[in-house]
């Protein structure tokens, strides 16, 4: 007896290829039903390339439109910051103070900020060499929940409210958000801002816990949190890119 056999075609590709001046650049693809026409952009803050197409548009097409805009991938994938990695000499901001990783020790210990011979700040890490990234990362995303954690409920208690949760993760299109239930969830790279970055950010949020909007309301609650508000904001939009280079 012969069975019929459902042929059954290959899943899209995630990523295409576009090679210019002998570089290859993978391309994520990523279909939208919103989406009205193909669109292209390099994420300032990952480095990574999207390519946005509509259900229907043909994969070939949109190979093609990537393919013609060559030049302009190169271009702006020159112009990200450079990635700087955790690693033993690396700089990196710790509340807006550039902080050099030492690493101190092969025996396992904990992790501080403290000062170098000659007063240098650095960020102190005693464990194996493999385990330095994960470490510095570690004791940033502790010291960012420690200081969000004091300046919410300080702001909190302000207003008379209480967030349900307060959650740190590494967020790439927000600094910062608050949920209809009143969970809290913060970007771990705030820690690198200078002290009045996240306390702004912890202010914003929790004025969300009185007013779940961006109305001129919600505006007077945070102004009365934090009364100077545009300058860390102002800070955040010149400067928050660049905290995703880090790590």
């Amino acid at each position: 007896m012969r069975v019929a056999l459902l042929r059954r075609s290959a899943p899209e590709p995630t990523h295409v290829t576009v090679i210019h001046a002998g570089t290859c650049y993978p391309v994520a693809v990523r279909r939208r039903s919103a989406a009205r026409r193909i669109t292209l952009r390099v994420s300032s803050a990952t480095g990574e390339i999207v390519l946005t197409l509509p259900e229907r548009t043909d994969l070939g097409a949109a190979q093609r439109f990537a393919d013609s805009h060559g030049q302009w991938i190169a271009a702006r994938v020159a112009k990200l910051p450079e990635r700087v990695a955790f690693v033993p000499g690396a700089v990196v901001p710790l509340r807006g103070v550039p902080h050099r990783i030492l690493h101190w020790s092969t025996v396992s210990g904990a992790t501080t900020a403290t000062e170098a011979a000659g007063g240098t700040p650095v960020i102190a890490v005693s464990c194996g060499l493999p385990h330095v990234g994960r470490r510095v990362r570690d004791f940033l995303e502790a010291e960012a929940r420690r200081d969000l954690a004091a300046a919410v409920t300080r702001h909190a208690g302000a207003i008379g409210r209480a967030p349900k949760r307060l959650t740190i993760r590494d967020t790439r299109s927000r600094w910062g958000s608050c949920s209809a239930a009143g969970q809290l969830n913060f970007s771990w790279r705030l820690i690198m801002a200078p002290p009045s970055v996240l306390d702004y950010l912890a202010a914003h949020e929790v004025a969300h816990l009185a007013e779940m909007n961006h109305s001129d309301r919600f505006w007077r609650v945070v102004a009365g949190l934090y009364p100077d508000y545009e300058e860390p904001e102002a800070w955040l939009k010149r400067h928050g890119t660049e905290l995703h280079r880090y790590g």
